[in-house]
Order: structure tokens, then sequence, then C-alpha cells
């Protein structure tokens, strides 16, 4: 079995919706050079519907 990696010295990225850093996860292991969102929310713009819809 390899050896275990602690959380931060995984690769990270920023999400192209909400800005926010998001770390590698095992289920994104194949494909990870095309992720750009930290959620299926910001992927499929629902986060940023829901920031332009909040009253100030």
């Amino acid at each position: 079995m390899p050896p275990m990696r602690r959380k931060a010295d995984l690769p990270t990225k920023i999400c192209a919706a909400c800005g926010r850093g998001f770390a590698w996860r095992k289920k994104w292991a194949r494909d990870w050079d095309e992720v750009r969102y930290c959620s299926d929310a910001c992927r499929t713009g629902a986060y940023s519907r829901a920031r332009q819809n909040r009253p100030d």
C-alpha cells in the first residue's frame, strides 16, 4: 500500500466560477488537468446565479 499523503501535500487549483481554492480528489485522478470547478454548483452556474440574486 502506498504511503499516506497529507492534504496540504496535494495539488490545488482555483475554481473558475467562485475563485476559491480546492485540492485534488481521487475521483479527479484521471482528468485533473481538465478540472476547472470546485463543485457541481459552480460547474452548472448555480453558485454565480445565487450570488447575483442575493440581496445586499
